[in-house]
């Protein structure tokens, strides 16, 4: 077996130091559990060992996760093996679009077809509960004048003497200028072997799953992990396999010790949308990332973005989860979409750059995972192949789902003046910048309608384009 840690790949764009030494501490464990079978190259580029080779005819290679890295292993001719790590093949997933004739390509249609196929909570040809998707059960707001939801920290990891390796190493490279690295230096949080990622998947399923469901949207100030498993970065990195996981959880229910709703969001995540994103990277093509733009942003990352700088940021929500990210190179699904996607959205940032920072500044950020989601479901660059409109609010949302409010020096029901909500202000400065692309989608038609009785409209889009904090 050949293991290649190659150093251009940490150097390409600046990234979340977190995130570096996860990847290096689970290469390099990995190559310390082979021990002897294992022929460990550590170089700058792959291709200093592979193009060296007098013969590849030796090689197979499990199919990469990128475009990139198919396109090297196939131009040097290297026997492909099936991608592993998610629970419906490429060719299943072809045939199911392929059957569409047509229609869109809907992630709760693509979902029910892989409960249908596999059993997972089926019982015959029916749902276990009577329904597919218990969404309706899973949009609690947190517990009011609550500082978490009471829940012990998670296992976590212990560093060893490859951690320590890893850190000196990430301290070397980035004073010689081969990285550039942003955020906070550990602890490290996430697992890094596959022993690691079984014992992080036990303490969800005792501790958090059970109220992983009624609070998968919730936020809170000071709970960066609130009911959240913290299991896509090992998934990521096939140190845990999904259908295992949806197993444990799927188990967890039939023996009465977990509820069918957070069984269910827990399934849906890794089985629906983990899959179907998946798919999604390689269904609609390598040029999805860059060729995409419906809603012409072109405003680059602001400083506080790609520096992970969190100091001069007067908006909670904002403030919390960038924040958050610096210190972990992780926030959830939530804080991701309605938070920092919302924000970027309300404010034009490039799709493409946006993408990009979230592959890089995210453990499990990775070229596949990004695109449907930034691409598609965050931003609306797509102009609706992802998600049907612009996921867009202001801040009645946040304000409704989280904490953040009421310490925030903004108000979230006031659009104008010194107190107006960055996020709701920016919310109807947004419908006014693009109306003129979305006027001919359905969804949108209430909220423009909003716009166009808004008395204030030029004064609240005046005051944003020239809002010089957040």
């Amino acid at each position: 077996m050949m293991i290649v840690e190659a150093r251009s790949v940490f150097g390409r764009r600046p990234m979340h130091r977190a995130k570096a030494h996860l990847l290096l501490s689970a290469i390099r464990h990995r190559a310390a559990e082979l021990g002897d079978r294992v022929e460990y190259h550590r170089v700058e580029r792959y291709s200093d060992v592979l193009d060296s080779r007098s013969s590849r005819d030796d090689l197979e290679v499990i199919d990469p996760t990128s475009w990139a890295a198919r396109r090297f292993v196939r131009e040097r001719g290297i026997h492909v093996l099936p991608s592993r790590g998610f629970v419906t093949s490429e060719t299943d997933f072809a045939a199911w679009a392929d059957s569409r004739q047509g229609k869109r390509l809907l992630l709760e249609d693509f979902y029910r077809s892989v409960r249908e196929r596999t059993g997972v909570l089926m019982r015959g040809d029916q749902p276990e509960g009577g329904i597919f998707n218990f969404d309706h059960d899973n949009r609690n707001p947190p517990p009011k004048n609550a500082a978490g939801l009471g829940l012990p920290d998670p296992w976590w990891p212990i560093e060893d003497e490859i951690d320590d390796e890893v850190r000196a190493d990430l301290d070397r490279w980035q004073s010689e200028g081969a990285v550039q690295l942003v955020g906070d230096d550990g602890p490290r949080r996430f697992a890094a072997t596959a022993a690691e990622a079984e014992q992080a998947l036990a303490d969800f399923v005792e501790v958090r799953l059970n109220d992983f469901g009624p609070f998968e949207d919730a936020m809170l100030s000071g709970d960066w992990t609130m009911s959240h498993s913290l299991l896509s970065a090992p998934m990521n990195l096939g140190l845990l396999d999904p259908l295992h996981a949806i197993e444990t959880v799927e188990t967890e229910h039939a023996a009465s010790r977990a509820p069918l709703s957070s069984v269910e969001g827990f399934v849906r995540q890794i089985m629906g949308w983990r899959d179907y994103v998946w798919h999604l990277y390689w269904y609609l093509g390598e040029g999805y990332r860059t060729g995409n733009n419906a809603l012409d942003a072109r405003r680059p990352l602001p400083e506080q973005f790609r520096l992970l700088d969190a100091a001069a940021i007067r908006s909670n929500c904002l403030r919390e989860t960038i924040d958050g990210m610096r210190r972990h190179g992780w926030a959830h699904h939530i804080q991701r979409l309605m938070v920092l996607g919302n924000w970027a959205l309300q404010h034009g940032y490039d799709p493409v750059e946006l993408n990009d920072w979230f592959v890089d500044m995210f453990v499990d950020g990775t070229p596949w995972v990004m695109p449907a989601n930034v691409i598609g479901m965050s931003q609306h660059a797509d102009g609706g192949i992802v998600a049907t409109k612009p996921y867009v609010s202001g801040g009645a949302y946040i304000d409704r789902m989280s904490d953040y409010c009421g310490g925030c020096e903004f108000n979230p029901k006031v659009r104008l003046g010194e107190n107006a909500c960055p996020f709701t202000a920016g919310y109807w400065a947004f419908l006014d910048r693009v109306e003129p692309r979305i006027r001919h989608n359905h969804r949108m038609a209430q909220p423009l309608a909003g716009l166009r009785r808004l008395a204030d409209r030029e004064a609240v889009v005046d005051q944003e384009l020239h809002r010089d904090s957040w």
